[in-house]
């Protein structure tokens, strides 16, 4: 019984690693991280809406893989120091 305890535990550890090397993974291209729809909107609290708004202003650079939007990491650090002034908060962003 101490045995199959164990082994059974033995799986759980084995599953927790592949499960924290899956998270860890990023797509990059290039060298540079990217971000997708889901993560720039959870990074810039704005709706997807929002994102395409940006994306057709030319707000933001983005490059399009496989039918899915990505964002460079840089783009996006250079549009925040570009659009979001250190004394706003949340709630009173800059327009773009």
């Amino acid at each position: 019984m101490q045995e199959w305890f164990e082994r059974f535990m033995g799986r759980f550890d084995q599953l927790d690693k592949f499960m924290e090397a899956m998270t860890s993974r990023h797509n990059v291209i290039n060298g540079e991280r990217l971000l997708d729809n889901h993560d720039l909107c959870k990074l810039l609290n704005v709706s997807k809406r929002t994102l395409q708004r940006y994306r057709s202003i030319v707000a933001i650079p983005y490059h399009t893989i496989y039918h899915k939007t990505y964002y460079k990491e840089c783009d996006v650090e250079k549009f925040i120091r570009d659009h979001f002034s250190k004394n706003d908060n949340d709630e009173d962003k800059e327009d773009v």
